[in-house]
């Protein structure tokens, strides 16, 4: 269970949520504006912060900012735009992940349990490192023995989705929904397209894996190279 503040001024689509994510074990408190919340993320400390960009007292960018001055809790925005520009300048300020609207509960749960996941992996709020390679959610960078990996949106969610369980084998309907929030099947082909860009950066392939090592019929592994050391 994850203590979870929901910030939406849409009367139905608050109450869908507060109900939707109690049913799923959360403890969920909600606001139909966005400046009470800053004083219940300093003094609560909640787990995941589902916030709306579009809020009747403040701007839902703006908040995203005063929140991350004063807390690292791994915040999901609610968003009607869904262009690339759109998204990236909110991941930028700081949000950790997005929700296009219209959408489905179970779809928010999910991001929820990505968002924790990624949490456990870095309880500090810092880097994942896995052997030569760092994986910075908060900034959106990766690196390999200090040098930056150019990654598309697309291949660092990837990334990212696998240091965060480093060492576990996560399958391709695992990545699928996390990545694209698509079912296994639709975007099967689109996600071995991305591993086999991502391998090449990482400066390796399928055949001669270094961090990506694939689990025949199963998923994707993301391991520390043998006699990898950290600078």
């Amino acid at each position: 269970m994850a203590s979870v503040v929901v910030v939406e001024d849409d009367p139905e689509i608050r109450r869908a949520l507060v109900s939707g994510l109690a049913d799923r074990g959360h403890a969920v408190t909600s606001f139909p504006a966005g400046l009470p919340v800053l004083e219940l993320v300093a003094k609560d400390a909640p787990d995941v912060v589902v916030l709306d960009l579009g809020l009747p007292d403040i701007g839902g960018e703006q908040l995203l900012s005063m929140i991350r001055a004063i807390s690292a809790v791994p915040v999901i925005v609610v968003t009607a735009q869904d262009d690339d520009r759109s998204i990236v300048a909110t991941l930028d300020a700081g949000a950790d992940d997005y929700v296009v609207k219209p959408f489905g509960i179970e779809q928010v749960a999910a991001r929820i349990r990505a968002v924790l996941r990624r949490s456990a992996a870095a309880p500090d709020g810092g880097p994942i490192r896995v052997g030569e390679l760092e994986v910075d959610a908060r900034r959106r960078t990766a690196s390999v023995a200090g040098r930056e990996l150019d990654l598309a949106r697309r291949e660092f969610d990837l990334l990212l989705a696998l240091a965060s369980r480093a060492g576990e084998v996560v399958t391709k309907r695992e990545l699928l929904a996390e990545v694209w929030q698509q079912p296994y099947g639709g975007a099967d082909r689109t996600l071995d397209v991305h591993l086999s860009l991502l391998r090449r950066k990482l400066g390796e392939t399928a055949a001669e894996p270094r961090f990506l090592h694939t689990v025949r019929g199963v998923g994707v592994r993301l391991v520390e190279p043998p006699g990898s050391r950290v600078g």
